[in-house]
């Protein structure tokens, strides 16, 4: 998969900070080498804001890094100012959707827990239009469809020839709230059906058998990244979404999916229990 502009910039923040941990300087000591601030570098190592190349090449000659490695970190600076396809489209994209974009945008993989609503990636036109109409109440129904057409765009990462890997842990609950009214909750689970029979797509069903459960504060997707230590966690929130990516932070919510993997129904229960409250329906 390529390795999209967020991602070139996390990536590229994490080795500079590698670099000079290694070379033994300070930030304001760096930074002094090359003429730049110390809270600029910092922004540079927080993966925050542009970066200038010829900045990043100062410094890693500085910090003596090798031809290949200087080659790489120059080309991840100027790669950093890639746009996303999102970046064209007719109407403005919430400021609270940009990061999720581009994050699932290079996601190598992607982790769901819901425990409200079916994850973005698998709902019909149909379903979308509902959720968003019940959640974003004050919104025009131009803005609705806008975000509808923003979220059907999104799916098409499934279609690439290299797709992330999408694993799907679905509440029962989510089965049985008939969003948008019987007819469009029946579509929703026969796409459901398809494309868990897709090989990339794995769709998991926690039962209400189950019980208590690791993940009852409610619904989060863990994007993994296509280098080491780009993992990140989005937790739902009203209005928008909380990120994650310190080192406990992500091995708890990896440690949650593990155990809510292991308590759901394999993947061939989970398909029956699609199929019988859809017929229910």
């Amino acid at each position: 998969m390529p390795v999209g502009p967020t991602t070139r910039r996390r990536q590229l923040g994490a080795d500079l900070r590698r670099l000079r941990e290694r070379k033994g300087l300070t930030l304001e000591e760096a930074g002094a080498l090359v003429g730049i601030s110390k809270a600029t570098l910092s922004r540079y190592e927080r993966k925050e804001g542009t970066v200038k190349w010829p900045a990043v090449d100062a410094l890693c000659r500085e910090y003596g890094a090798t031809d290949t490695e200087r080659s790489a970190l120059v080309e991840l600076a100027k790669g950093a100012r890639t746009q996303g396809w999102w970046r064209s489209l007719a109407g403005p994209v919430p400021e609270s959707m940009n990061l999720m974009l581009t994050l699932e945008d290079e996601a190598v993989s992607e982790d769901h827990y819901a425990c409200m609503y079916v994850p973005g990636l698998l709902q019909t036109r149909a379903y979308a239009e509902a959720v968003h109409r019940a959640s974003e109440v004050q919104c025009t129904e131009q803005e609705i469809g806008h975000m509808v057409d923003i979220r059907m765009k999104r799916q098409e990462i499934l279609e690439r020839a290299q797709p992330p890997r999408l694993s799907a842990v679905i509440d029962e609950a989510v089965l049985r709230r008939a969003v948008g009214g019987r007819h469009v909750m029946r579509d929703q689970l026969s796409h459901l059906l398809g494309q868990a029979g897709r090989p990339h797509i794995s769709v998991q069903v926690l039962p209400f058998s189950a019980g208590a459960h690791a993940a009852a504060v409610g619904s989060f997707v863990i994007l993994g990244g296509s280098a080491p230590g780009l993992d990140v966690v989005y937790v739902d929130i009203i209005g928008g979404g909380l990120f994650m990516e310190k080192p406990v932070e992500l091995a708890r919510y990896k440690l949650a999916f593990e155990y809510l993997h292991a308590q759901a129904l394999d993947t061939e229960r989970s398909a029956a229990l699609l199929e019988k409250v859809s017929r229910e329906l």
